[in-house]
């Protein structure tokens, strides 16, 4: 652990810079300064700590394979600026005690009592108290700390912000407890249990996954507990687009029921065709057997089936597009991602309001503005939410007054990738600091 005054020497001194540049851009570098400023004081003064670990788990971005990872498929994502960062320090009594930014009321958990509770479900406790069982459950050392957490992930944004808040908690235990040797396979794991458990929420696997290892990942869900993970060494912002979010400020809420049907429904198309998961079908085995697929499972079980198959193979043709730096083709299967997940996955209008539909709308508006120039496609789980959008550099001003205009200030957020190796951020790894 390093001490709070030297974060904040190094910090007033610039010694933090190029660190904070590489992790948020140069614009960003005074907002991240007093940003980070402002977290390290509040927790020397609210516990009375002098060292402390520094940890960042980013958000995320699915840039291909939507509704994938949940029938062993394969999905293209990448980590982002935005992020959930925490300074935390050791205490003595086996409590976790942490503070968020923006939010009047501290989080305890005591690391003795970790039963899920039922009216606790959908909170950020829950996501605390299941990270921390997920530990103990694994034998892993656990302790109580407090902790000063600022995210600036949007909630609602498809950017993960809740698999941000689990990777974090995850990686402070993991600093403060395990010297660092927790792996981020270990701590997505970890991450999703206490989503799927404590939280309620049925998510998948790529959220934590790409939060806890950063960088542009391929992953291959075909043994979904052991997934395999390969980095893709590409940089967007040497290609003239800018990766941008839409966020049409329709709810998430009471749409689980939405979100569960679609693996639900795969699987059952699946399992006509004597798989239990979808993964290895082909289109032809779908055409050759749609008669007894749309009678054990329902039209939208074939579509969904299909789009699952097709999808898989272009989050694969993606990351070949990276590899040899053809753009152009990346940005071709970024739109069939996007029109195969509105007809046949069908996730861009919620059955629970026809009249909501946010992401259609968004859509075609992007569509009609960018013509045949950059790319666009639902962003995450979908029914609500964001859409993603490549958009020319040199529109994005533009494009974004629009959009702005059409939902809300602010509706479009640019991102950055985020590169790999930054969840910890040591001083004695910097030159020129002691880290006394």
């Amino acid at each position: 652990m390093d001490s709070i005054r030297t974060y904040l020497h190094a910090l007033d001194a610039g010694a933090l810079n190029a660190t904070l540049i590489e992790l948020y851009g140069g614009s960003a570098l005074s907002v991240q300064r007093q940003r980070y400023n402002n977290l390290l004081s509040r927790l020397e003064k609210w516990s009375g700590c002098s060292k402390a670990v520094l940890v960042i788990a980013p958000g995320r971005t699915e840039l291909g394979g939507n509704h994938t990872d949940h029938n062993n498929g394969v999905v293209l994502a990448a980590g982002v600026h935005s992020d959930c960062l925490a300074v935390a320090c050791p205490v003595d009594e086996a409590v976790i005690r942490v503070r968020s930014e923006g939010f009047p009321d501290s989080i305890e958990v005591d690391c003795t009592d970790l039963a899920p509770r039922v009216e606790e479900e959908g909170t950020s406790i829950a996501l605390v108290r299941g990270v921390v069982a997920g530990f103990v459950s694994r034998g892993w050392a656990v302790g109580g700390f407090d902790a000063c957490i600022s995210g600036d992930v949007p909630v609602g944004a498809g950017l993960s912000s809740s698999a941000a808040f689990e990777v974090c908690i995850g990686q402070i235990l993991n600093q403060l407890y395990c010297e660092g040797k927790r792996t981020s396979l270990e701590l997505a794991t970890v991450g999703r249990e206490a989503e799927n458990t404590y939280f309620g929420k049925p998510c998948g696997f790529m959220d934590q996954l790409a939060c806890a290892t950063q960088g542009i990942l391929s992953i291959d869900f075909m043994t979904p507990e052991t997934p395999g993970v390969m980095e893709i060494d590409f940089d967007f912002e040497a290609t003239g687009y800018q990766l941008v979010v839409v966020d049409t400020g329709g709810s998430h809420a009471d749409l689980t029921p939405e979100y569960a049907a679609i693996p639900e429904e795969m699987g059952r198309a699946a399992r006509v065709m004597g798989q239990d998961v979808a993964r290895g079908l082909t289109v032809q085995q779908v055409l050759d057997n749609v008669v007894a697929i749309r009678k054990g499972a329902g039209d939208r079980g074939v579509l969904r089936l299909i789009h699952f198959i097709e999808e898989s193979e272009r989050a694969q043709q993606q990351v070949v597009a990276l590899q040899t730096n053809d753009m152009d083709g990346f940005l071709r299967l970024v739109n069939q991602s996007g029109d195969s997940s509105w007809r046949l996955l069908q996730n861009c209008i919620s059955t629970t309001n026809a009249l909501e539909q946010g992401i259609p709308l968004a859509l075609t508006l992007t569509e009609r503005f960018l013509g045949d120039k950059g790319a666009w496609r639902i962003q995450g789980g979908g029914f609500a939410g964001t859409i993603q959008a490549y958009v020319p550099n040199e529109l994005v001003q533009q494009y974004s007054n629009f959009m702005n205009g059409v939902f809300k200030p602010g509706a479009v957020l640019p991102l950055r990738i985020r590169k790999p190796g930054m969840d910890c951020i040591r001083l004695k790894e910097l030159r020129g600091v002691s880290s006394s």
